[in-house]
């Protein structure tokens, strides 16, 4: 079982590196999509990532502090740096070790700038959405340059594994970046809703907590068996059987 998840835009730096750490699969191909954005001024990259000028600035910082390689005294583990809504119920600082393996063998997060990183990949901070219409070489936009690369590395991870299902907790843009004809194995993706006053609705801010509230049960518990994710009951939240199908599991807590 692998689960995906986004990234976050929200990171820190002002973290120091946790034990055991390794080196991003794509860090080639993230210093390639560097130096392309270094050429950029800071009213391009507004334009290119419809941002803000004063994020031109930081994004354009970031930039030019970029190194490689990735080392303990320049980087961070990405588990740590992702300050996010669906990272907040990550109890990072209080896994085990045996917990940061699980996290390691079991989860991948998907990224525009990294392709995927794993939760112990030395990452350095940046701002590069997957939906950034960026050409690159040949390729015209990002969904293009990670998206076999990206599956492979899937596939491969799936390999071995027992239970060789994809844990689908990424939003809807960077999902899009998974090949579905090239994967090998079945994919479910888990839902959040929430009532309010009787109506059952998705609110953004609640299913990202949740996607992360799920994550965190995953590797408190180690969970490998699919069939155990029934059991998620953080924050309110239990499984619908009735609003579930094969491909998508549905959970749903109540709003006060």
């Amino acid at each position: 079982m692998l689960c995906l998840l986004s990234p976050s835009k929200t990171q820190t730096t002002d973290v120091a590196v946790q034990g055991s750490y390794t080196t991003p699969l794509f860090a080639t191909q993230a210093g390639q999509l560097v130096r392309q954005l270094s050429k950029f001024s800071e009213p391009e990259l507004c334009e290119l990532m419809k941002m803000s000028h004063r994020l031109a600035v930081s994004t354009s910082q970031r930039l030019r502090n970029f190194s490689l390689p990735h080392t303990p005294g320049n980087s961070s583990q990405a588990l740590f740096m992702f300050q996010g809504d669906q990272f907040k119920p990550l109890d990072v600082y209080h896994y085990s070790q045996k917990q940061r393996d699980h996290a390691q063998s079991h989860l991948v997060i998907l990224s525009g700038l990294y392709g995927i990183i794993r939760p112990l990949d030395l990452m350095q901070p940046y701002r590069l959405e997957m939906a950034t219409k960026l050409a690159v070489e040949e390729n015209k936009n990002l969904y293009e340059f990670w998206g076999e690369r990206v599956t492979e590395r899937v596939n491969s991870q799936l390999d071995n594994d027992p239970y060789p299902l994809l844990v689908n907790l990424a939003s809807a843009e960077y999902f899009k970046v998974i090949r579905k004809k090239m994967l090998k194995a079945p994919v479910l993706t888990l839902s959040f809703k929430q009532n309010k006053g009787g109506q059952l609705k998705t609110f953004a801010v609640y299913a990202k907590r949740a996607r992360g509230a799920m994550l965190n049960f995953i590797i408190s518990n180690k969970i490998t068996d699919p069939a155990e994710l029934r059991n998620f009951t953080a924050d309110g939240y239990s499984f619908a059987q009735d609003l579930s199908r094969d491909n998508e599991w549905v959970f749903v807590c109540t709003l006060t």
